[in-house]
C-alpha cells in the first residue's frame, strides 16, 4: 500500500484523502493536512514513485487510481478527496473508476484533458546535481538554479531530497519514461455524478474556460471556483484561502 501520513482521528465525517501532484509527496500538504483533521482523520499519501511509496514502471492513472482505492478501502471504504495536478487527475480516475468509494470530490488545478507541455526538463535538472557533492539542501538548491530552475521551485523539488541517502525519493527513470500518460488522461466510460469542486488558481491557465464541457460531461455536479492571486500550486500560494474553500465545500 502506499506510504501514508495520517492527521487526527476518525470522526463522524468521512476521511479526507489527500493526493499530491508531480514530484511531490504527503509532507507537502502538513499545513492544510493538519488544519483540517480538527473536523476529520486526514490521509495524505506519497504517490507511487514518489516518497516512501512503491517504485514501479508502470505510472499511469488506473493504476495511481487503484493505489487510492487501497488506501480507501483499508481506512473504511469511503472519503472525500482531494487531488492535486497529477494527484486530481487520479483522484477523477479514482471517482469514474470506484464511484461508490467517493463522498466528495475537490479538483486542484487540473482538468480531465491531456496537456501538451512536458515536465521532463525538471527532470534533466534534478539528474544534474551532483548527489555527491550534497551536504544541505542548499547544496541543491544552488545546482539547481545553475540549471534555471526557479527559486520556489528548487525548495519544492528539495523536500524530496533524502540528504543522509544522497538520492532522490522520486524514481526519476519511471516518471521520465511515463511522462507521456502522466500529461495525458485516458478516455473513460461513464461518468461520476457525486459532487465535485473544480478549484483552480486565478493566475493558472491549467484549466480554461474550453475545459468545462468536457469537465461536465464525466462530472455533471461539477462546480467551479478560483482562488485570487494563486497560480498551479494554489494550495501553497494561498493555503489558508485554499483550506476555507475545501472546508466549506467537503462539510456542505
Amino acid at each position: 500500500m502506499l506510504n501514508t501520513i495520517i492527521h487526527g482521528s476518525p470522526t463522524e465525517y468521512p476521511p479526507l484523502l489527500i493526493a499530491h501532484g508531480l514530484y511531490g509527496s504527503g509532507r507537502n500538504w502538513g499545513v492544510i493536512a493538519r488544519r483540517l483533521a480538527d473536523q476529520r482523520q486526514v490521509i495524505a499519501v506519497d504517490m507511487r514513485n514518489h516518497g516512501g511509496s512503491l517504485w514501479s514502471d508502470r505510472h499511469d492513472y488506473p493504476s495511481m487510481a487503484e493505489d487510492l482505492a487501497e488506501v480507501i478501502t483499508h481506512h473504511g471504504g469511503q472519503a472525500d478527496v482531494i487531488g492535486h495536478s497529477m494527484g486530481g487527475k487520479t483522484a477523477m480516475m479514482l471517482a469514474l473508476n470506484h464511484g461508490d468509494m467517493v463522498r466528495r470530490l475537490v479538483v486542484a488545478d487540473i482538468a480531465p484533458v491531456p496537456y501538451s507541455h512536458t515536465q521532463l526538463p525538471f527532470i534533466a535538472a534534478m539528474r544534474a546535481v551532483d548527489l555527491s557533492r550534497v551536504e544541505r539542501r542548499s547544496d541543491a538548491e544552488e545546482m539547481l538554479a545553475e540549471q534555471g530552475v526557479d527559486k520556489a521551485l528548487q525548495s519544492f523539488f528539495t523536500q524530496s531530497l533524502d540528504l543522509s541517502g544522497r538520492r532522490w525519493r522520486l524514481n526519476l527513470d519511471s516518471l521520465a519514461a511515463n511522462m507521456p500518460a502522466i500529461m495525458s488522461f485516458p478516455e473513460p466510460s461513464g461518468h461520476w455524478a457525486g459532487p465535485a469542486l473544480f478549484l483552480a488558481g486565478a493566475e493558472s491557465d491549467y484549466v480554461r474556460p474550453e475545459h468545462r464541457d468536457r469537465i461536465r460531461a464525466l462530472f455533471p455536479a461539477a462546480r467551479f471556483a478560483k482562488i485570487p492571486g494563486a497560480g498551479h500550486w494554489l494550495h501553497a500560494d494561498k493555503p489558508r484561502e485554499f483550506e476555507a474553500a475545501a472546508r466549506t465545500f467537503l462539510n456542505a
